[in-house]
């Protein structure tokens, strides 16, 4: 064998070699993002359920959970009233109307029942419902409180947070120093929006 067939061997072999450690490369951050875009959405759908909770929950007390067991107790255990409102409308007479509303409590429905039944969560597990997806076990961050506005008036708010974003760029700092982690409601304001939308 010449000099020029072993050359071009050695070529062939390192550029094969080079070749697939680029699509190796690629192809890792590729199922990353999926990875990644697969946890975020399983993790969305939590902070959702989580939020239909704390809106019940509220309803219901007057407030919102700031613990996870205050909410899981909720989940198991509280009931939903079902109120019926009726209005009617009476013509007066010189032209103005009258408007009666009237709310009849027609009966009631378990939290678990309403929110968590198995048509709409069929694999729900209450025990993993503070867990972040991905996370290794770590739970959701909870905060609740009641919040000054302008004019004195006190409105309760609550946030819940993935503590430790699987997402590089949601572990980034924003110019107010907060991570733009995954959450839904807020400290500040009487939001129950997540952040994602």
């Amino acid at each position: 064998m010449n000099l020029t067939k072993v050359l071009s061997l050695v070529f062939f072999a390192v550029a094969a070699f080079l070749g697939y450690l680029l699509w190796k490369g690629v192809d890792d951050v590729v199922e990353q993002e999926k990875r990644v875009a697969l946890l975020e959405a399983a993790t969305i759908e939590k902070l959702e359920m989580l939020r239909d909770a704390q809106l019940a929950y509220q309803a219901s007390n007057g407030k919102y959970a700031s613990t996870w067991d205050s909410l899981k107790t909720f989940i198991e255990t509280g009931t939903i009233w079902i109120v019926q409102r009726t209005e009617t409308t009476k013509l007066l007479d010189y032209g103005a109307e009258e408007i009666n509303v009237s709310y009849d409590t027609i009966g009631s429905i378990a939290v678990m029942d309403s929110l968590f039944s198995p048509e709409k969560h069929p694999d729900f597990k209450i025990e993993l419902l503070p867990v972040v997806p991905g996370s290794g076990g770590k739970q959701f961050e909870f905060f609740a409180d009641k919040i000054e506005k302008t004019g004195g008036y006190k409105v309760s708010v609550f946030e819940i947070k993935d503590p430790s974003p699987i997402n590089p760029e949601r572990r980034v700092k924003d110019e107010s120093g907060n991570t733009k982690a995954l959450r839904v409601g807020s400290r500040t304001d009487a939001s129950t929006e997540g952040n994602w939308k």
